[in-house]
């Protein structure tokens, strides 16, 4: 039996799409969020939408404490709030896929611009703000909220992984590879975040254009297994 995956954070658009195609996959998800509550209501709707599916919700810090990989989901204007809160629920030894991208949304701007950070990306600063011991690795930044939630979107793109231990992301990218239609690429080390970080506004843009949800595709790679 897999272990529980939780998503800090599931009860917004990302989150509850992640939670929602990784049980459809067989893995059992735990949905976080501020309100018990709401994580329960989206329980709920998750199985509705997955007959069976094995889901629970808890509190954002209980359900952190549920799971050797945890993922965060949250807006940037939260990010730093829930990892404070995290601080006593993480624990060294576990992983943390940060998926916060810094647009100026949180400053009641455009999503189409990006915002600064002194760490230089959003993952790095996660990775300043978790417990010792706590690996970060980032990801899921370019696949659509919207085609994620979409039990009927067929999903057919790359998602790029960024993180400094390559066992780290070896173990993201299986756990990314459950949803069919997604490939993980390695992008490098967590530094790289602060690049990839920067694809969302543009393809919100893109998107804004031609009215799609279109996602990233690395072409010319080398078949196998990159994470052996």
């Amino acid at each position: 039996m897999s272990e529980p995956i939780p998503i800090i954070g599931g009860t917004g658009a990302l989150g509850w799409g992640l939670a929602m195609r990784l049980a459809r996959a067989g893995e059992p998800v735990v949905i976080g969020s501020r309100s018990p509550e709401r994580a329960e209501q989206a329980v709920e709707r998750l199985t509705e939408a997955v007959p069976g599916a094995e889901a629970e919700g808890s509190g954002n810090a209980d359900a952190a404490r549920r799971g050797p990989v945890v993922f965060l989901t949250v807006p940037f204007r939260a990010q730093s709030e829930n990892l404070n809160n995290l601080r006593d629920a993480l624990e060294p030894g576990q992983l943390l896929v940060d998926c916060t991208v810094p647009t100026a949304a949180a400053v009641s701007g455009k999503a189409t611009r990006s915002l600064g950070v002194w760490q230089g990306s959003a993952a790095q600063q996660a990775e300043e703000m978790v417990p010792e011991g706590v690996s970060v690795v980032a990801a899921l930044h370019t696949v659509s909220a919207q085609m994620l939630g979409d039990p009927e979107a067929e999903l057919d793109e790359d998602i790029l992984i960024c993180g400094d231990r390559k066992a780290d992301k070896a173990r993201v990218a299986r756990i990314v590879e459950r949803i069919p239609g997604l490939r993980a690429v390695n992008a490098g080390a967590l530094e790289a975040a602060r690049i990839v970080e920067q694809i969302t506004p543009l393809l919100i843009s893109i998107n804004a254009r031609y009215k799609a949800h279109a996602g990233i595709r690395i072409t010319g790679l080398p078949g196998g297994d990159p994470w052996e």
